[in-house]
């Protein structure tokens, strides 16, 4: 897959290529794959809903820096940049691995924008409040084409380029739906921004408000 990368920049090109090397020494081939993916979704995206899609491509390359660094190192990176801990951070910490590839991004390749530092932090459990892009990269990690064709997943990929903040609920809901049955820790923040983006997407019609529904 050719990922869609409009930066004409040869600074942007060159900084790039040392990205994609970083991932091949620090990030198995798989998932290397997946963040393509994402990269190439997020684009895609932010080209719909009229974004920049440069930086959506920028932090699609970038979300995953940090998935594979070990517990102990998440942990002693998000203290030592006096991120706030919840208890669940601390009794998972693969949950800061979105925060710590921020990091990352600015400690090893010198990325200061902060519209695209954002849309990696939150790319797994989104925000209260987060911009459009972030919303982008949010979703883009959620329903890359690698993640299957199943008929829900291919709703939400149609939700995602009408409305983006409906979208970011339903795919929380989702995840939330997955985190307990399979009986793991659920984040706070995640909640918070299914919450969030359910006020702020346009209202939905109950289902029993539904033409052809019948109350009991």
């Amino acid at each position: 897959m050719t990922p869609l990368v409009t930066t004409n920049a040869k600074e942007s090109l060159c900084d790039r290529q040392q990205v994609l090397a970083w991932l091949t020494e620090n990030v198995p081939a798989p998932r290397v794959q997946h963040i393509l993916r994402v990269e190439t979704m997020a684009a895609e995206l932010a080209l719909h809903h009229g974004l920049d899609v440069d930086r959506a491509a920028w932090a699609g390359l970038l979300h995953d820096l940090a998935k594979y660094f070990s517990p102990e190192r998440l942990l002693s990176m998000a203290q030592e940049a006096g991120l706030p801990l919840t208890d669940v951070d601390k009794a998972d910490p693969h949950l800061l691995h979105a925060d710590v590839s921020a990091l990352v991004a600015r400690q090893q390749f010198g990325v200061t924008d902060e519209q695209v530092l954002a849309a990696v932090a939150n790319h797994t459990l989104g925000r209260p409040g987060m911009d459009a892009l972030s919303c982008v990269v949010f979703l883009a990690d959620s329903l890359e084409p690698g993640r299957g064709q199943t008929v829900e997943l291919e709703e939400l990929r149609r939700v995602a380029r009408q409305n983006l903040q409906e979208a970011v609920w339903r795919v929380c809901d989702r995840t939330l739906l997955w985190l307990v049955d399979q009986h793991r820790l659920i984040h706070p923040r995640m909640i918070l921004t299914r919450n969030w983006a359910m006020q702020v997407a346009p209202p939905k019609p109950k289902k029993s408000e539904k033409k052809g529904t019948v109350k009991v």
